[in-house]
This record gives structure tokens, C-alpha cells and sequence, in this order.
């Protein structure tokens, strides 16, 4: 079978002969899961089926006859599948494998039209996708029955969320404000609010699984794909469980501190191996920053203890809206401040990105000191802006949040932090 596998992908895939043996296997990959199984259809009819498709698809495109016999050969899975099903109903079989069968015959067919037609990777995709869930039945059905009303709420309000709105929003538009046009992107501000939930749900699972202490698991991971969103998630979990106050500045701590991580990863990682110098200048106040955020976060909550935390929900969408309303009222101010600090340059277009993703300006910064554009100390004054402004930002988000512990101990804290930085940077510059 490896054989077989190696040569198919050392032979060009717009070869007829190849797109039909691929269709074919893949065919088998489908039933191989029913075929252990042991229900009324495998591994031979499931490559039949996709070994059908491809030839009728393959008329269809290089003879006039082909469009009838596709369509019959359609027509006769669904037959197929429908006598499945009813053989289920009568007892014979369980009713529901029965038409889980009969639906994966269907899909097994669709797989060899579109590797006949020439969509490799589209018909590669659907047969492991289809696989997986079929090979993953147990662990599906648990999940499900496990879910409570609210769950199955948020879940949904989730998928309208990042699967409705999101495609349905422009990319780019522009705000006319007092005589100036602010270029705005509706989908990346919207993605935050669905980083926001997609967080929230992850918090969710990790909480109940490992309690308070999962909170931080969640704010440094999560920082590490956007620290802004974060707060968004530890804003709504506050709201719910305010004595939970403590574990969630540490995980907006710990999001300050995988935020400057990766922009130190940055920095250093992209300089390495080149005709410039490694940016080293970068290292201790970034380094400073990891080490305060680590060192508070550490401090500040209690770790002796991981009580259970009875969340309400995996994340608010009310929490979750605001959130991107008061992250559109910054993006909006970052722009203004880039237009206001225009003299400024490059530094105030680092302090404006900061407040959207201190990444984007970090890599900007590292591109244009590899280019010759910005000396190491040019670049990594920008970084530290960039990661000042995002650090920054987070606190003015949880000033948002009606608990004034929570909000005092993340101003107080990022304030900390800002020092240690500035500390670490002056001791290496005096």
C-alpha cells in the first residue's frame, strides 16, 4: 500500500489513470473505518462507489454522454443508502449506523468526482476530514450529550459569530471623522471579538477541567495568539466570578507576558543568521517585562488552591460585542494618533499598531532594520513602543470592568511592569 502511495505522488496528478486510482483509494480510505466496523457496507463498495464517480466525472468533462450517467450513478447511492436506512429500521441493523453508512457512501462518491475533476486537495481534505469523524464517533457523542442548554447556546451564538457575520463584513472602509478619513478594517476588528470568544471557550474548558489555576494557562496561551483578547475573556470571567479576581490579573499578566515573549522570539529569531547584527538591544527590557509579569503573577494569586469555578457559560456575547466596541473606539485613536504624531514617523505608527497587535509592529521594525532602514537602536525603541502601547492597552480595556479590585490591581500591576522595563533599559544604557 506505501508502495502504491509513493508512486502516485511521484506521478503528475492530471494523468486520467492516476486521478481515478487516486479517487479509488481514498475510496478505501473511507471504508476502511466501516469495514472494522463490520457494518453492511466497506472497504469494496466504499472504492467502488468513489471509483464510479471518477469515471462518470471524467465522461462529463471529455464526452457529451457523461452529464446522465452522473447523475444516475448519484441517483443509485442514494437508492442504496435509503435501503440501508430502512434495513435499519426494520431491525436488522441499528437505524442510526445504518444511515451513517449511507451518507458516507455519498460522500465517497462526491470525493471521487472531485479528484476525477481535478480538485486533489479539496477531495484529499473531505475523505480525512469524513474519516476522522466517523473514526472519532465515542468521543463525539460524549462531547455532545455532555453539553448543558447555555453551552449549546454559546456554541451557536460561536458559529454565528465567526461563521456568519465575519465573511459577510467588508474588509477595508474608511470613517470620515472631523475632516479625516480613518482607513478601518471591519473583518480584523470583528476577528478580535471572535478571538475573544474562541478564547472564552477554551477558558471555559480548561477552567472547569483544572479550576482557578487553568485561568492562567489561558492567559499565557492565549496571549501567545492575542494578548488583547484576553482581556476580553477575563473581563466576562470576572463578571461572572468576581472572587476570581486575583487569577485573572495574573492571566492578563501572563498575556503581557507571552506578548512580549513572542515579540522578543521576534526580534531575535529574525536576526539571526543574517548580514546584521542579532538585535540584541531588545533582550533585556523584553526579558524584563517576562520576568515582572512571571514574578507578580506568581505573587499575586493563590496557587496552593484549584477550587472548582461553576462558569455560567463558555463566554458572553453581550461581553464579548462590548469588547469590540471599546477595541474599535482604540483603533480608531491609534489612527488619529498616527496622523497627529506624523513628524514622529515610524515611532508613532509603532505606538498605533501596538494598540491593534505589537507583532505587526515588531516585525515591521525587524524587516526595516535588516533592510538598512532603522539602526538596532531605532528598531528596538519601536518594539519597546509597540510593546508599551499593547501593555498599555490591555489596562485601559479592564478600567472597563465594573470591579474596581480587579481593574486597580491590572493598572497597578501593568504599571510595575512598565517600570521594570524602563529600569532594566536605562541600567544598560547608562
Amino acid at each position: 500500500m506505501n508502495e502504491v502511495v509513493l508512486q502516485l505522488a511521484d506521478a503528475p496528478l492530471d494523468e486520467t489513470v492516476i486521478r481515478i486510482a487516486l479517487a479509488g483509494a481514498l475510496g478505501m480510505f473511507l471504508g476502511l473505518e466501516r469495514e472494522w466496523s463490520q457494518k453492511s457496507a466497506g472497504i469494496r463498495t466504499f472504492s467502488l462507489v468513489s471509483l464510479l464517480a471518477s469515471v462518470f466525472t471524467i465522461l462529463v468533462l471529455e464526452t457529451s454522454i457523461g452529464e446522465s450517467l452522473l447523475f444516475l450513478g448519484g441517483l443509485l447511492v442514494i437508492v442504496q443508502g435509503v435501503l440501508l436506512a430502512v434495513q435499519g429500521l426494520l431491525g436488522e441493523e441499528d437505524a442510526g449506523l445504518s444511515l451513517t453508512t449511507s451518507v458516507s457512501m455519498l460522500v465517497a462518491y462526491g470525493v471521487g468526482s472531485l479528484v476525477a475533476a481535478g480538485f486533489i486537495i479539496e477531495g484529499v481534505t473531505v475523505a480525512v476530514l469524513s474519516s476522522l469523524l466517523l473514526v472519532l464517533k465515542r468521543e463525539l457523542h460524549e462531547f455532545a450529550w455532555g453539553l448543558t442548554r447555555e453551552e449549546m447556546r454559546s456554541t451557536t451564538e460561536f458559529a454565528i459569530l465567526a461563521f456568519v457575520i465575519y465573511p459577510l463584513l467588508p474588509a477595508e472602509t474608511e470613517l470620515e471623522l472631523g475632516g479625516l478619513t480613518i482607513p478601518l478594517e471591519p473583518q480584523v476588528i470583528w476577528l478580535m471579538v471572535v478571538a475573544v470568544a474562541g478564547i472564552g471557550i477554551v477558558n471555559y474548558a480548561i477552567v472547569s477541567t483544572y479550576g482557578g489555576r487553568g485561568i492562567a494557562v489561558t492567559g499565557f496561551f492565549g496571549g501567545l495568539a492575542s494578548s488583547t483578547a484576553v482581556v476580553g475573556t477575563m473581563l466576562d470571567h470576572v463578571r461572572q466570578r468576581p472572587d476570581a479576581a486575583s487569577y485573572a490579573v495574573a492571566a492578563i499578566l501572563l498575556a503581557n507576558a507571552a506578548m512580549a515573549t513572542r515579540n522578543l522570539a521576534i526580534a531575535v529569531g529574525f536576526t539571526m543568521g543574517t548580514e546584521t547584527d542579532v538585535l540584541v538591544e531588545a533582550i533585556v527590557p523584553l526579558g524584563a517585562v517576562i520576568l515582572v509579569a512571571f514574578v507578580i503573577a506568581a505573587l499575586t494569586a493563590d496557587w496552593r488552591e484549584s477550587s472548582a469555578m461553576d462558569l455560567e457559560s463558555p463566554f458572553s456575547l453581550k461581553n464579548a460585542l462590548a469588547f469590540g466596541a471599546v477595541f474599535l473606539v482604540v483603533l480608531v485613536f491609534g489612527s488619529l494618533a498616527e496622523t497627529w504624531f506624523g513628524t514622529l514617523g515610524f515611532y508613532a505608527t509603532a505606538v498605533a499598531s501596538g494598540f491593534v497587535s505589537s507583532a505587526g509592529a515588531t516585525t515591521s521594525a525587524v524587516v526595516l532594520y535588516r533592510g538598512g532602514q532603522l539602526g538596532p537602536s531605532e528598531a528596538t525603541i519601536a518594539i519597546l513602543l509597540a510593546t508599551v502601547s499593547s501593555i498599555v492597552v490591555k489596562a485601559m480595556l479592564a478600567a472597563t470592568s465594573p470591579n474596581t479590585n480587579f481593574r486597580n490591581q491590572v493598572a497597578l500591576y501593568s504599571g510595575l511592569l512598565l517600570v521594570g522595563g524602563a529600569a532594566a533599559t536605562a541600567v544598560v544604557v547608562l
